[in-house]
């Protein structure tokens, strides 16, 4: 039973890829996913943000003291001593890269065209295999069209890939005005993946403190019918390698997701669910199930229900909107 698949440039053993989250902060935990069967890792993001403070930090501790004497040469900072989260990301990179044999993945997460995107190319340089661009961009502009956002996400992404070699995928949000432009227009500005799709966390308010707080929602196998119909929806039209994430539990997720024409699955909420192990569960039911289905690899069966395959291809778009309402006793 061949599992293979390959994604952004990458010969991997199977499709289940665990996404950017808390479990890649951990040496440890990075090795049980793959010892459990991950075929690659998506490390957490490393935030605009984050690179920018570390600049203005070192910025401001090498400057302070310009009109001290020169003989004071105590005054300059270690680099010990300002190793804040981009360094660390880095070292992290190197440390994973190291200890396992799958590849890495290193993930961005940005909101505007500056400086941060060239931070990039430190991540390939500390031998990441790939890179995932996470645009963040929340506008609020009354006066800003959505053309002109739209331009931020593509300048971002060709920014990126003219500071890297390696393959770049850009997480997508399913909020644009037409997914289907967007996704084909971040294909031409370089993508060579899409992953789809992004969640962006809302925040709660706190009827006790009357306060807006952050809430962490982790997804359910409901959320996956969003990314299935786009993923089947642009599958052989858009010229990318697609992921699909969010809502993915079991092999029939999985199964379904490769059916519509992705090349890897992402998964997180299942590992922090139920464990590292389910990766490993997910391999093994994928297999009986393709046994007993009479399929020999990913690649018969990838895109055999995407829009372009399917025998109603109305049923991805609107015409099966009347139907499903009416559908319901």
């Amino acid at each position: 039973m061949n599992l293979a698949t390959n994604y952004l440039g990458l010969d991997l053993k199977n499709p289940i890829v665990p996404s950017a989250g808390p479990l890649s902060r951990d040496l440890g935990s990075i090795k049980e996913m793959e010892d459990a069967g991950a075929a690659a890792i998506v490390l957490y993001s490393i935030f605009e943000e984050q690179i920018e403070h570390e600049s203005l930090e070192l910025y401001h501790h090498t400057s302070i003291h310009n009109e001290s004497s020169a003989e004071a040469t105590t005054y300059l900072p270690t680099p010990f001593e300002f190793k804040i989260g981009p360094e660390e990301y880095l070292d992290h990179i190197r440390k994973i890269k190291e200890a396992v044999n799958i590849p890495v993945i290193g993930s961005l997460n940005g909101k505007s065209l500056g400086g941060w995107t060239s931070y990039a190319k430190k991540i390939e340089e500390a031998g990441a295999d790939a890179l995932e661009l996470n645009i963040y961009i929340l506008q609020t502009s009354l006066l800003k069209t959505s053309a002109e956002i739209e331009k931020e996400y593509i300048d971002i992404v060709k920014e990126v890939k003219s500071n890297v070699n390696i393959p770049v995928a850009v997480k997508m949000h399913p909020f644009f005005t037409s997914v289907t432009s967007m996704a084909d227009q971040l294909a031409k500005a370089g993508a060579n993946g899409l992953v789809m799709f992004n969640r962006f966390y809302q925040p709660d308010i706190d009827l006790e403190k009357l306060e807006v707080v952050p809430n962490v929602l982790l997804s359910t196998p409901f959320d996956l019918r969003l990314p299935l119909r786009w993923i089947a929806m642009l599958y052989g039209r858009v010229d990318v390698d697609f992921a699909a994430t969010t809502g993915i539990y079991t092999e029939k997720d999985v199964i379904k997701m490769v059916m519509a024409g992705a090349k890897v699955t992402q998964v997180l909420s299942c590992l922090l669910k139920n464990g590292t192990g389910t990766i490993s569960d997910i391999i093994t039911k994928m297999k009986f199930w393709m046994e007993a289905n009479e399929y020999e690899s990913l690649e018969q069966m990838r895109g055999s229900m995407s829009y372009l395959n399917a025998a109603d291809p109305s049923q991805f778009e609107r015409a099966n909107y009347m139907s499903v309402l009416h559908s319901y006793k």
